[in-house]
């Protein structure tokens, strides 16, 4: 089966820039923006990504942020451009609003860290999935998952330096994947893209292009998915909270090869 949509393939210049002439010639980069995003008018964070798919990031973030809990509390995203970025404006029903101002939280993002911004080491675990379980995988799901992902990183093969999220049957056939300069952003967008097209997660796993760590654990566990994928090596947090969370973990995916952590 195809893709479940190719949105993020559709104006691939719109987000790549020229460097400057060189005796070797032109060559293209990935762009990379400030993000803001804010709730019914607050601001509640600003990352650092690349600006397509930005509604899908939207929902993505709230989701794995707990700032809503389901699709349908997010009523709609405004994507605005402004001189010095985009902005975010989503609006949420008047319970998770209230549920926000309870628990407030800024957040100012990087592209290598997840975890920037936090008040206090006990805001780390202040949002906690459910227990996940993995699903059974065939043999090679792995291998043709690797190969799905390399195919479906259109930005990444112009330009390089592009993380890649996707989600896979047991199998390993792709359904859907997204890119970002930032690991956690495409995650994030591959998270909104599953919740947008009401997809299970439970029925499929997360292939990550990146390292296995904390952050991309947790949102794959927030997003409902039982199994991570990542092509580099796992941190030590990640591995400890993917066995709490009976979440399976596997790292160093690369052809014919593949190491389970938990």
């Amino acid at each position: 089966m195809p893709l479940l949509d190719a949105e993020a393939t559709l104006l691939p210049d719109a987000l790549l820039t020229l460097c400057p002439p060189s005796a070797a010639g032109e060559e293209r980069v990935a762009v990379e923006t400030p993000v803001a995003l804010t709730v019914n008018g607050v601001s509640q964070a600003v990352m650092l990504a690349t600006p397509a798919d930005l509604e899908d990031f939207a929902l993505g973030f709230a989701l794995s942020e707990g700032w809503i809990t389901s699709r349908r509390e997010l009523l709609d995203v405004d994507v605005v451009t402004r001189p010095d970025g985009v902005e975010l404006a989503l609006h949420v029903t008047a319970a998770r609003e209230q549920h926000l101002k309870a628990r407030r939280r800024l957040l100012a993002g990087r592209t290598g860290c997840g975890l920037c911004g936090l008040e206090s080491l006990a805001q780390v675990g202040a949002v906690q999935p459910a227990p996940v379980r993995a699903p059974l995988l065939a043999e090679g799901a792995l291998d043709l998952a690797l190969a799905g992902l390399h195919a479906a990183q259109v930005l990444n093969a112009r330009c390089g330096g592009l993380h890649g999220a996707a989600w896979c049957l047991p199998s390993g056939e792709l359904r859907l994947a997204r890119e970002d300069i930032g690991r956690h952003n495409a995650l994030d967008k591959l998270a909104g893209a599953l919740a947008r097209h009401e997809a299970d997660p439970r029925d499929g796993f997360v292939l990550m292009s990146s390292r296995a760590s904390y952050e991309l654990v947790h949102k794959t566990a927030m997003a409902g998915a039982g199994l991570l994928a990542c092509m580099s090596a796992p941190s030590s947090l990640a591995i400890e909270t993917a066995s709490r969370l009976g979440l399976q973990l596997w790292a160093f995916v690369r052809e014919g090869r593949a190491t389970r952590y938990a």
